[in-house]
């Protein structure tokens, strides 16, 4: 491999950033809530990977090229963006310690799952 491909080390950052969410969650929640918070990541991320292009072949939604594009370098800061809000995100527990964050456990797993789509169009899996 000569470079690294940009999506990919966006997917990689943000999963990351999402470990980060989960320990946060894990630490600062209710008791017993780190196994629910990992669960949902994985089914969350892992169902709008395969579900997305399903529903946008049903609304006939054009296809989305990938996040980072070597022909608008402006892509990058922007799609920079993902990792730093999930660790932006990771940050609430700690200061709001003791509630439950499933909602946000939901939306940061989201935001992984649209980059890793992404990642995958970049190698021309989708």
């Amino acid at each position: 491999m000569k470079r690294l491909e940009p999506n990919l080390l966006l997917a990689i950052s943000t999963a990351f950033a999402v470990g980060l969410v989960l320990v946060t969650t894990s630490l600062y929640g209710p008791d017993g809530s780190g196994l629910r918070n990992i669960l949902m990541v994985v089914i969350c991320a892992g169902a709008f990977v395969l579900l997305n292009p399903m529903l946008q072949r049903m609304m006939k939604m054009p296809k989305r090229p990938p996040m980072i594009s070597a022909d608008n370098p402006s892509t990058i800061v922007w799609a920079g963006l993902f990792p730093l809000l999930v660790i932006l995100s990771a940050a609430v527990p700690v200061f709001w310690p003791g509630n439950d964050y499933g909602l946000l456990v939901i939306i940061v797993s989201i935001w992984f799952g649209v980059t890793l789509e992404s990642a995958l169009k970049a190698r021309g899996l989708r």
